[in-house]
């Protein structure tokens, strides 16, 4: 999931390949470093620069969002997979979505008809009443809010984002010509949806698949899962004793022998596909992660957005890192070790070449360190950071 991308393909190419193979990729708004989005990407593809997602989008139109695991960027060839979804809109399950539908829907008719005669509109080009009090910082200004149903629906699409901000367009506009808009059936659906989790993936069970893509209910998968098994498109494998998994059997055969595998170090997005699904994470690597940035501050353990570090199969550390734009500085607020790990005479050089990459990645030159820990390590790593920075600007 982190590697399976030829090292031939370059660019916006391969950064397509990389949505592509992996199903979706999640958009997040916190940025105390890169979004989720760019760093899920950065982490597979090294030389992947945020303007070849921008190029993608608004310019190839090769990627669409919408609701994927959550909002997401996702293959435009998928497409059509995702208009049952639409086509159920107008009996949401989601209470929220009913109430928002019940107080805005009104609004739908008023919104579209300016992007049909205006172009494509951004929330921030419908006025808010500043006479009705929000009740909740979710409770969006009725237009915005109209948008969203109408992205939700199908009829907007986003054309491109400006400073991070959806601008929307007719869908008809921005989908591009020739794309299949047909609705599938529920057990088509399933059956891409099982295909789609399980390419990603490797190996799930029935809850790793139903949670990969919300495009369908559980029921829809599990029927999938055993039409898929009776005609040999799928296979059970068994996990450390547990025979509830599936895979594609042509992904069975791609699996490396070495059981070490790669020894390379990743620094990973609290959204990343490999880490999203946390019950799965804690039964396959056995490590308890959670993001704590909705934790409160006197109740962390290991910081605000802390990032896992995995080191070949292992996690074996967690990372709170902040990039101090202002200063070109990425601050690592608090960096923690799994206890018992020792192997630092192997692990420290290929880790500060990461730290060194992840700063670039961020557009920081330095790096500080605060909490360290185990402590015995610090003298070491500023050494080594102080190196290798120093290697990468004379580069």
């Amino acid at each position: 999931m982190l590697s399976d991308i030829p090292e031939t393909s370059s660019g916006k190419d391969r950064t397509a390949r990389i949505i592509e193979n992996l199903g979706y990729v999640q958009i997040d708004t916190i940025s105390v470093v890169q979004r989720a989005h760019h760093h899920t990407l950065w982490t597979r593809f090294g030389g992947y620069h945020p303007d070849m997602l921008h190029q993608l989008q608004a310019v190839d139109r090769t990627i669409f969002e919408y609701w994927g695991h959550a909002a997401s960027y996702l293959p435009i060839k998928d497409y059509r997979y995702y208009t049952y979804r639409m086509k159920n809109f107008s009996d949401p399950m989601d209470k929220w979505a009913k109430d928002r539908l019940k107080k805005c829907g009104h609004l739908m008719d008023e919104v579209i008809s300016r992007i049909r005669k205006e172009g494509p509109l951004g929330s921030k080009d419908f006025k808010s009443n500043t006479d009705v009090k929000r009740e909740q910082w979710w409770d969006w200004k009725p237009a915005k809010t109209a948008l969203e149903l109408l992205f939700w629906r199908g009829d907007l699409m986003v054309t491109r984002r400006d400073n991070f901000q959806r601008i929307y367009d007719l869908t008809g506009r921005v989908l591009p010509q020739g794309t299949d808009t047909s609705i599938p059936e529920k057990d088509e659906l399933g059956r891409f949806l099982v295909r789609r989790a399980l390419q990603a993936q490797g190996v799930s069970t029935l809850n790793d698949i139903v949670k990969h893509i919300h495009a369908a209910g559980r029921e829809v998968i599990k029927s999938a899962v055993d039409s898929l098994l009776e005609q040999d498109e799928i296979i059970g494998v068994s996990v450390e004793g547990d025979g509830a998994y599936f895979a594609l059997p042509d992904q069975l055969e791609c699996l490396p022998v070495d059981s070490e595998g790669s020894r390379d170090v990743h620094i990973l997005s609290p959204f990343d596909n490999l880490i999203i699904l946390r019950d799965r994470l804690s039964m396959l690597f056995m490590f308890d992660y959670a993001l704590e940035c909705y934790t409160p501050k006197n109740k962390r353990q290991y910081g605000y957005f802390v990032l896992p570090v995995l080191w070949g199969t292992e996690f074996i550390a967690r990372l709170d890192p902040k990039a101090d734009r202002k200063r070109a500085v990425l601050i690592l607020r608090n960096l923690q070790f799994r206890e018992g790990f020792d192997k630092w005479e192997e692990f420290l050089p290929v880790f500060t070449a990461k730290l060194a990459d992840f700063a670039r990645f961020n557009n920081c030159t330095a790096i500080e360190l605060e909490d360290v820990k185990p402590r015995k390590i610090v003298a070491t790593l500023k050494k080594l950071l102080k190196k290798t920075l120093m290697e990468n600007k004379d580069a």
